[in-house]
């Protein structure tokens, strides 16, 4: 770093990171006809191992948030608070399956009785699932879980986290802005951690005029679990009975459990 405290450039560093030898294949550029193709069929296999084991998994809300916070943090006290919240109003409680505040989450709804799901992914540095699952999946491409992610969900409950958790949380307003998903409740929680980020959306985003106004309606932040889940249930009662009455009975031809 020079005196400006500007990052000065270290090229080597682009190629340096450890990396899954089928991910360096994927991003390679072309390959053969073959190869590409049974790509094609593994990406799909996995997006059906993931359908058929979340099937039944009901309306979900996903929380995400950094894998870095021990139970003596208290963004992980916060998490398990909410946890507990949202399997208190009777939906599923789903994550990434890993440490930190996905764990505190998963374990919040295991201290309630309630459904607990994850959807871990493959890294370099092995992520294993955490103790308080009752159903997980194991991702190797960060896509096809994010789909997952938001496929099951009925809202999304951010906690603070770092660039994992920026990108999940860009992802649902992208979504929703865009109107591909419903208009689903995006919470942040946290109101001091994301007080910087939220001050850059309203001087920076909203005064280039990259988003508009009702953009920042998207979003509702709060220190209070009992305020997410009011936020959680507020107009989408409807559309979880609507959820629960099209979802299939499970088939014994098919092995779905």
């Amino acid at each position: 770093m020079d005196t400006s405290g500007a990052m000065t450039a270290s090229w080597p560093q682009w190629a340096a990171g450890p990396c899954h030898p089928d991910v360096e294949r994927f991003l390679g550029g072309p390959r053969s006809r073959l190869s590409e193709a049974m790509r094609v069929a593994r990406i799909a296999g996995e997006f059906v191992r993931g359908f058929r084991r979340l099937h039944f998994v009901g309306p979900c809300v996903t929380v995400f948030g950094s894998a870095r916070f021990g139970e003596e943090n208290p963004h992980y006290r916060l998490g398990r608070e909410v946890g507990r919240g949202i399997s208190a109003s009777g939906l599923t409680v789903m994550t990434g399956g890993g440490p930190g505040i996905m764990e505190a989450a998963n374990r919040g709804a295991r201290d309630q009785g309630g459904m607990s799901i994850g959807c871990n992914i493959e890294l370099p540095m092995e992520q294993e699932p955490n103790p308080y699952l009752d159903r997980w999946v194991t991702f190797r491409y960060f896509f096809v879980r994010k789909v997952m992610l938001v496929k099951y969900s009925v809202a999304f409950v951010i906690l603070p986290g770092g660039f994992g958790t920026m990108d999940e949380l860009f992802e649902a307003l992208t979504l929703v802005q865009t109107g591909k998903i419903h208009a689903f409740p995006v919470i942040l929680m946290g109101r001091e951690y994301w007080s910087p980020l939220l001050d850059f959306f309203r001087g920076t985003f909203l005064a280039a005029g990259t988003i508009a106004p009702r953009d920042l309606d998207l979003i509702t932040v709060t220190d209070s679990p009992r305020e997410a889940v009011e936020a959680i249930l507020a107009g989408r009662e409807s559309l979880i009975r609507e959820w629960r009455v099209r979802v299939p009975r499970r088939s014994k031809l098919l092995r779905e459990k």
